[in-house]
């Protein structure tokens, strides 16, 4: 999970470079917190070009398949938090009036079933990533007039903390198909691999590329 150090690890990565960063830290379940934090990066760096939306949350490993708590935080985050992260930014896409991108991030998992172990966990992991997918095409649909694309990746587990961490290594031991789940012979992709993806889809050589589930996955979906 990122952190306030990571936050500002970014914003010192981008300042180096010359640009400028307005760093907001709020809960994507919360509309009203996270309109504000756009609102405070449009008055400093003026209205949005390109969306991003990456955060997610997972609970490998949960095995209850009755614990509600845990599968209303994850849909709410990755499901809801999409929704209202595009909400919060497209009226200023639309004000700029020159289009946009916006880029949604699913998973794998937002294309099969694969993994599913019945617990409460992952049926809300799974049925969250696919509603990314319903809200990309409706929201395909819904801005296409403002010459707003939205598209959604769907990576494989990236080497990230989030995958490579003590306590999955131990899960992923008990469950050694899960590393053999991509086509190609890698257990990850890198961070990198989805990051050429999104700026591939944010750029204008995808200028007519919209609506589209691009996977990122080292052939898992196809396997």
């Amino acid at each position: 999970m990122a952190t306030k150090a990571d936050l500002d690890e970014t914003v010192e990565l981008v300042r180096a470079t010359g640009r400028r960063a307005v760093p907001v830290i709020a809960d994507v379940r919360d509309l009203a917190p996270l309109q504000a934090g756009v609102q405070a990066g449009v008055d400093e760096l003026g209205e949005i070009d390109i969306v991003v939306a990456n955060a997610g949350v997972v609970a490998i490993g949960r095995k209850d398949p009755t614990d509600e708590q845990l599968y209303r935080d994850i849909v709410d985050t990755n499901l809801n938090g999409v929704w209202h992260t595009i909400a919060a930014t497209v009226p200023s896409i639309i004000r700029k009036g020159k289009g946009g991108s916006i880029i949604l991030i699913s998973s794998v998992s937002g294309m099969v079933g694969r993994g599913g172990d019945g617990s409460a966990a992952m049926f809300a992991y799974t049925a969250s990533k696919h509603g990314v997918v319903g809200l990309m095409r409706s929201a395909a649909n819904a801005y296409a007039a403002q010459s707003i694309r939205v598209n959604s990746v769907h990576p494989t587990g990236v080497a990230t903390p989030m995958t490579i961490n003590d306590y999955m290594m131990e899960v992923m031991e008990d469950n050694l198909s899960a590393l053999a789940g991509n086509l190609l012979p890698v257990p990850c992709v890198e961070p990198e691999d989805v990051t050429n993806a999104v700026v591939w889809l944010a750029s204008s050589k995808a200028r007519y590329v919209t609506g589209v589930a691009m996977p990122v996955d080292a052939g898992h979906v196809v396997k």
